[in-house]
């Protein structure tokens, strides 16, 4: 980017001065075009300069003051080149318009990624942006000059995912720093989205201890904020919150804690946001950096040149672990073993989601290489076009373990394709076998009367039809929605993508339909990953013929004013039509005579178990389902299917997992959703507070899916 440098190129008063940044620009070399960010100080504008895109920061400046703080500002960008910095390219520092003109970054700041976009970074993708990250704020310190607003929504991302420290506004040269006494604090700059605002919380979850009691900021006080946000890349939550949107997580603050009762609790109580675990891929080494760096005593937090070489560190174990992971063969478990821990582990080891990843990658490819057109010739266009609003939010509830997992889907390929899901996986590995535990529940009929759940030891791999069904289902449903013609997919006993490379073929006579689409997507990622759990008991001596994990499952497909809910289980989907509740899908258990006489029939056995019908050896409640390998065909992967036409009536469809619908009714629902903000991640999260407010033992996954334009403050009493 080459902009002509008019000499004298100095600001209007003379105190910024620049040999390579031009500080005047005619009104010709450039022009501002759509707001990208607003903050209470300034505005930040998508622009064109020299015929290159640039961000635009517009100062909002209304007093003598306001002016001098922009010159400062000015005079410390002009200094500043470094990789991990922001790079200022122009600036416009005459009257009547103050600016900015920055690089213009095309991934946005890292706070929207993590909490708009929801992006879960890889390890790798976290220690590159730390150690990016502390190699500027180490030259910003070098330099004298302390930022004071570490945070992820000063973070610009780069389009290959580098960070770029943002925001000088605050940043101030050591040596001109005073200590803040009460009187004079109010009077110097307050930070973005933070006290200023009555009952928002903004900035305050990023500062120091030292800084809250109104002490002199230090470098000390950029390392808190660094490790604070550090530890939010690893969650991927907003600090002293369990979730991920941002908007979401400023309400549940105002609800828990005012500005005052959160200032004492991180000053006095020692409060710290939740410490990223070993399941976010931190190893220890990182963890012990992040609890460093937001120590109580400034004295104890590690400068920026031993936090690069802790990072060093962390990156070069990580390297030669996975050099050794490579030289190793994956573990075997002989027969007889069933019952150790070390089985526990492995299945544990298993990243499922990874294994259905890799199954959707491949499907998009094939996809690509297809033809896109889903014609219906019987769609009218002048019919009802449905607009979306969606959100979802999970919660552990009662349990130890989170076994449901969903996927949002807007715009498959189209803008009129929407898909949405949610998985309630189930069976996870026990120290007895499932084939056990029919005979658990009826050695403890002999004894008592009252059967309570019977404690068995559980892992994460009562998750894995869930998670491999979550990356993997939409990804079948991708191929199966973008073909004009069905595609019938044949599965071999080798990787996925072998699937999608040598054994496809279009079977010229079948159309698909949405309903063929989703019953297919479905049968196909029951196929999938009961074969993916073959393949890793066979080749690698794995033999655990008791561990047959599943999942339920429900899918609502969206096309234009048509409205497809596919249902394997006991999740559920309503709609609300005109203020009032209707089913979408009904319970596929075992207490339902339809269900228990079609298990017979193929086969099957129910018995009655305790309080309820149960199948087959493993007691297992719900008749439908993917995976639960043991009880094919009679626990049949084929979903139930209903099909909606849309109208000006419909509100908003609901999806949740049994953890709901357990303690809630649906028109309960209705009732709950009439009073809460009309926001779907909102919603989603206010009707699994609520039914763990009332007693779920279960995880709890809620889907909400405006049909209509809302407004996000509107109310209904």
């Amino acid at each position: 980017m080459v902009v002509e440098i008019v000499e004298p190129n100095t600001c209007i008063r003379g105190c910024c001065r620049s040999d390579s940044i031009p500080l005047h620009l005619p009104p010709s070399s450039y022009s501002l075009s759509h707001p990208i960010a607003r903050g209470a100080e300034s505005v930040v504008y998508e622009a064109i300069l020299d015929g290159k895109k640039v961000a635009v920061k517009k100062p909002m400046l209304s007093t003598s003051e306001d002016i001098d703080k922009f010159h400062k500002e000015l005079q410390m960008l002009c200094k500043l080149d470094h990789l991990g910095v922001a790079k200022l390219v122009a600036a416009h520092a005459k009257p009547v318009n103050y600016m900015f003109f920055f690089i213009y970054y095309e991934s946005g700041n890292l706070a929207d990624k993590l909490h708009v976009e929801e992006w879960n970074p890889s390890f790798d993708e976290v220690l590159r942006i730390s150690i990016q990250l502390a190699k500027a704020l180490q030259y910003l310190h070098n330099l004298g000059i302390i930022h004071r607003d570490v945070k992820p929504a000063n973070i610009l991302l780069d389009e290959n995912l580098l960070p770029h420290l943002a925001d000088f506004g605050l940043a101030e040269y050591k040596k001109d720093l005073k200590q803040v006494s009460v009187e004079n604090w109010r009077s110097s700059g307050k930070p973005t989205g933070g006290f200023h605002k009555k009952k928002m919380v903004g900035t305050l979850i990023y500062m120091a201890p030292e800084i809250l009691k109104r002490e002199m900021h230090s470098e000390k006080s950029d390392a808190y904020s660094f490790g604070i946000t550090i530890n939010e890349l690893l969650t991927g939550v907003v600090p002293y919150t369990n979730l991920r949107a941002e908007v979401q997580a400023h309400t549940v603050l105002e609800m828990n804690y005012s500005e005052q009762k959160l200032t004492a609790a991180i000053v006095s109580e020692g409060l710290r946001p939740a410490l990223a675990n070993l399941d976010s891929g931190a190893p220890t080494g990182l963890q012990h950096l992040i609890q460093r760096c937001w120590d109580a005593n400034p004295q104890n937090r590690p400068s920026f040149d031993d936090i690069i070489l802790e990072l060093g560190h962390v990156r070069k174990c990580r390297k030669t672990v996975e050099e050794k992971k490579k030289a190793v063969v994956e573990p075997s478990i002989p027969l007889g073993d069933e019952n150790s821990s070390s089985l526990r582990n492995y299945q544990a080891s298993i990243n499922w989601f990874t294994k259905g990843e890799n199954f959707s990658k491949s499907s998009c490819i094939a996809a690509d290489s297809c033809v896109r057109i889903w014609h219906d010739p019987l769609t009218d266009p002048s019919a009802y076009h449905p607009v979306l609003s969606w959100g979802s939010f999970a919660t552990c509830g009662r349990r130890e373990t989170m076994e449901d997992t969903h996927f949002l889907m807007p715009r498959m390929r189209s803008e009129d394709i929407h898909v949405f899901g949610i998985f309630d996986g189930h069976r996870a590995c026990t120290r007895n076998g499932d084939s056990e535990t029919f005979k658990l529940l009826k050695r403890s009929l002999q004894v008592t009367t009252t059967i309570w759940l019977i404690p068995l030891t559980t892992s994460h791999a009562g998750a894995a039809a869930a998670e491999f069904s979550a990356r993997a289902l939409p990804g079948f449903l991708q191929i199966l929605v973008s073909t004009k013609r069905f595609l019938p997919l044949y599965c071999s006993s080798d990787i996925f993508s072998l699937y999608f490379v040598n054994h496809i073929f279009i079977h010229l006579g079948a159309f698909c339909s949405p309903s063929d689409a989703l019953l297919e997507a479905f049968v196909k990622t029951d196929v999938a990953f009961r074969e993916e759990l073959d393949n890793h008991r066979k080749p690698k001596g794995v033999i655990q013929k008791d561990w047959h994990p599943g999942c339920t499952a429900i899918a609502a497909l969206i096309v234009r004013n048509k409205l497809f809910v596919a249902n394997a289980g006991d999740c559920r989907a309503m709609l609300c039509r005109a203020s009032c509740a209707h089913s979408l899908s009904k319970d596929h258990v075992a207490s339902c005579l339809d269900e228990r006489e079609r298990i017979i029939r193929t086969g099957g056995q129910v018995t009655w178990v305790v309080d309820t019908w149960r199948v087959g050896p493993a007691a297992l409640q719900v008749t439908r389902s993917i995976g639960d390998g043991d009880l094919k065909p009679s626990v049949t992967a084929e979903p139930e299917i209903t099909e909606t036409i849309l109208s000006v009536e419909d509100e908003y469809l609901v999806l949740a997992s049994d953890g709901l619908w357990d303690v809630m009714s649906e028109a309960e629902v209705v009732n709950i959703m009439k009073d809460t903000v009309k926001e779907a991640g909102m919603c989603s999260k206010r009707l699994a507070t609520e039914a763990a407010g009332r007693g779920s033992r279960d995880n709890i996954t809620v889907i909400v899916v405006f049909l209509r334009p809302v407004s996000t403050a509107e109310r209904i009493y």
